[in-house]
């Protein structure tokens, strides 16, 4: 049996280690796998109707593991009212924006900026949580700024970017989040925000778009399968474990590379070919990521001095 939820709002005393490079490289990888799926399956689905797939599969999947293995759920209403908040703000918002930024710029450029929580989360982790910055946290946030300025302003920002940069910001507070409700179990608590959220989306479909109109293509199946359950349910548990145990700006560093996969996959699977001005963008957020995550430099400790011996008498002849 799987212990009694606990207060959400007691923080338990965990001390932070690095993100595990392991999984960090396969959450990044699926993460910039699904800006291709998101392309390919807007092509058979409407944005709001297609991302409250995505949350309601995915979030359904979750909560049946839960129960298959008998994860405690959250209790009272300060703790549903948290997970519903983050199903709002981290689902809801980020995944409506995000689809949107999708369709209104090429699949490169919307994960470049979907994925500027590393330049986002910095200063909230430090008033929240006490996490200084240090003087290479904040070069890597200039680079890395100046790098997504590089792939939106070129070709005109406009709605695409906004809508990027709001998933972003959204997904940023869903993280921040997330460590709040470090006392309940992960599973279930991924699972219960993804379905809230889901739902929210829903409404929201209704309301913009209508009765859905859905081509449920063997294409489309496939894509929103993979979506749901490696894109959202498999990478959102591992990455909300990492958060409660990593330093944020360490965890958000590692998606940088989220952009990288996606760039590269949009250039193999769809034939995109990024202007000089991606490139140079990506290359900036590349130095970003390297600034940021690269261990710290120590100065090699003096070695002790140490008496030169004397050569004893009985050894001399």
């Amino acid at each position: 049996m799987h212990p009694a939820s606990a207060d959400p709002a007691a923080l338990p005393a965990v001390a932070l280690r690095p993100p595990k490079p392991g999984r960090m490289l396969w959450i990044t990888a699926a993460w910039g796998a699904c800006f291709i799926a998101i392309e390919l399956g807007l092509r058979d689905a409407p944005i709001l109707w297609f991302a409250a797939l995505r949350a309601l599969l995915a979030g359904a999947a979750l909560v049946a593991l839960g129960a298959v293995q008998h994860r405690p759920t959250p209790t009272g209403a300060r703790a549903w009212g948290q997970v519903a908040l983050l199903g709002i703000v981290n689902v809801a918002i980020a995944f409506a924006a995000m689809f949107a930024g999708v369709a209104g710029l090429a699949t490169g450029a919307a994960a470049v900026l979907s994925n500027a929580q590393p330049l986002l989360i910095l200063l909230p982790a430090w008033w929240f949580y006490g996490e200084k910055l240090s003087a290479r946290t904040t070069t890597a946030l200039v680079i890395g700024f100046t790098g997504l300025v590089l792939v939106a302003v070129p070709g005109g920002g406009g709605r695409g970017a906004a809508m990027s940069l709001l998933a972003a910001a959204a997904i940023t507070a869903g993280t921040l989040l997330s460590r709040r409700l470090a006392g309940l179990d992960v599973v279930v608590t991924t699972g219960w925000h993804l379905m809230i959220g889901g739902l929210a989306l829903v409404v929201l479909a209704t309301a913009v778009e209508g009765a859905p109109v859905i081509a449920w293509t063997p294409r489309f199946m496939l894509v929103l399968l993979f979506l749901a359950l490696v894109g959202t349910a498999a990478s959102t548990v591992a990455w909300f474990t990492e958060a409660r145990h990593s330093r944020m700006d360490a965890l958000t560093g590692w998606t940088f590379l989220a952009p990288v996969f996606g760039v590269i996959l949009a250039v193999a699977v769809l034939g995109e070919r990024p202007s000089g001005w991606t490139v140079a963008g990506l290359s900036a957020v590349l130095a970003a990521m390297w600034t940021a995550l690269r261990p710290a430099h120590r100065s090699p400790r003096p070695e002790p001095l140490h008496a030169t011996p004397t050569p004893s008498k009985t050894a001399t002849r």
